[in-house]
């Protein structure tokens, strides 16, 4: 049981509360909702009534486990006492306040990240609030076009996802959260990422993570590459937006000596790294940020999601004091009504406070170990599960087509999906559902972020309904 999760009575049924039916609820839905701020995974869509540590509860009482938390933005777990208890003590002292005006939380959640930051990355910077992760994203390109004197160029990566607003998803890699709107500004060019189980074979992960670099490097050999002006020494492109693992593009964990080779390339040519931190930051794969892994400093980071265990949406960016300081990116550069609001900031001050404090450091690469070892026995039983691989909790189980464990199997998954939400499997007696998301280039992975605070039991028993999970896909 999460620690900091209160021992819940059972709650009353929605009959019980007076409440609407579930088939009265969807029948609003399609009438009255819009469908554009949703995916509706399941036939009919899934209504959920209350939650606690790894678990979400369904209008009838049934338990699901659910091994995605929001897309990782409950990374401590549902109903955490202490960041609801933070929240709380927020409401009754000061909710709200405007932007214009300061209140401690803000700055000393500022201060805490920024020196975390100078600490590690050996670089002053500050930090931007806004609202959610797009949101930040679109103030991080702000910075960066102000910095470099306005270019609008940007390099992506194949795969990656920074959001659905106009300015996020011109560097996202789906055109199709861009068919519809047209574009503002350029589309960013979009580079390979080492995505070594589809990738060339004969090639070691480092190998190829060394040959993905090889081949960015390739664009400023000349002139005619389109990117680079030897006489000036000037790239027309004014960052590069990483994830450090992909997220919406199935988890793809890259060598460990990527990044390096690629801010390598960066810096001999003036090109900032952004780096996204928005689903694998507060300590996701063991660290802060994914991207200490991997020995690189970032120009500007960017982040949101379980800085308030998805309580309150709070997102920002760090950067660098020369890209940031008031001279360069003045008062008004960026500007929401809620972007630093204190429901927000007090509860993502507590969470540091608790990051601190508790040694994720050492349980996250522990329980992700584990949960790895777990996954790497399914593989090993289920043809249909191709790869798997992790990088502290947060996870990925490629689904393939069981005649050769490769071809991608979209209509597998979407089954695992559906079976799931049933929460009808078995375990120790008892019926459960499990919560799951999909993602991955031909959206056939299995993107495993459960709770920070999940237990080994709770693992045992994610196992023993992926077993169940994966024998129904292959015989429905």
């Amino acid at each position: 049981m999460n620690r900091h999760v209160r021992n819940l009575k059972p709650a009353a049924s929605a009959a019980d509360r007076n409440e609407k039916s579930e088939q009265e609820l969807l029948a609003l839905e399609a009438q009255y909702c819009s469908y554009g701020d949703t995916v509706h995974y399941s036939d009919p869509p899934k209504i959920f009534d209350r939650c606690e540590g790894s678990f979400l509860y369904d209008t009838d009482g049934r338990k699901f486990l659910d091994l995605q938390m929001w897309y990782s933005a409950v990374n401590f777990g549902y109903a955490n006492t202490r960041l609801n208890d933070a929240l709380k003590s927020q409401i009754d002292r000061l909710p709200q306040v405007a932007s214009q005006y300061l209140h401690r939380e803000k700055i000393e959640l500022a201060a805490t990240i920024a020196q975390d930051a100078e600490k590690k990355f050996g670089r002053k910077g500050r930090v931007h609030f806004n609202v959610g992760g797009a949101q930040a994203v679109e103030d991080s390109l702000k910075l960066v076009r102000n910095a470099k004197k306005g270019k609008s160029l940007m390099f992506a990566f194949e795969g990656g996802y920074h959001g659905r607003t106009l300015g996020a998803s011109a560097i996202t890699s789906s055109y199709r959260y861009r068919r519809r709107y047209g574009h503002f500004g350029e589309r960013a060019q979009f580079v390979p990422f080492p995505y070594h189980f589809r990738g060339p074979k004969g090639m070691t992960k480092e190998e190829y993570g060394e040959e993905c670099v090889k081949q960015f490097a390739r664009l400023f050999e000349s002139e005619y590459n389109g990117v680079w002006d030897p006489k000036a020494s000037e790239a027309e492109y004014a960052a590069f937006y990483v994830e450090p693992i992909q997220g919406t593009g199935g988890y793809v964990i890259p060598p460990k000596n990527f990044f390096k080779g690629l801010k390598k390339v960066l810096d001999e040519h003036g090109i900032l790294l952004v780096v996204d931190e928005i689903q694998m930051g507060f300590f996701r794969t063991g660290r802060l940020w994914s991207i200490e892994h991997f020995g690189v400093e970032p120009d500007v980071l960017v982040f949101g999601k379980a800085l308030t265990n998805g309580l309150n949406p709070l997102s920002g960016i760090w950067a660098r004091e020369e890209l940031i300081n008031p001279g360069v990116f003045p008062p008004g550069s960026t500007h929401s009504t809620f972007n630093s609001n204190p429901l927000g900031t007090a509860v993502a001050l507590e969470a540091m406070k608790m990051m601190e404090e508790e040694n994720y450091a050492e349980t996250v690469p522990e329980k992700g170990a584990y949960f790895l070892k777990g996954l790497e026995d399914l593989k090993r039983r289920h043809k249909i599960v191709g790869d798997v691989d992790g990088l502290g909790l947060a996870l990925r189980a490629e689904i393939c087509e069981p005649h050769d464990s490769f071809t991608p199997s979209k209509a597998l998954v979407d089954k695992m999906m559906d079976e799931g939400l049933k929460g009808d499997l078995e375990y120790k007696g008892r019926k459960y559902g499990l919560v799951l998301d999909i993602g991955g280039y031909y959206k056939n992975v299995i993107t495993f972020a459960p709770s920070l605070e999940i237990s080994y039991e709770e693992i045992d028993m994610a196992m023993a309904l992926l077993d169940q999970l994966f024998t129904r896909a292959v015989k429905k």
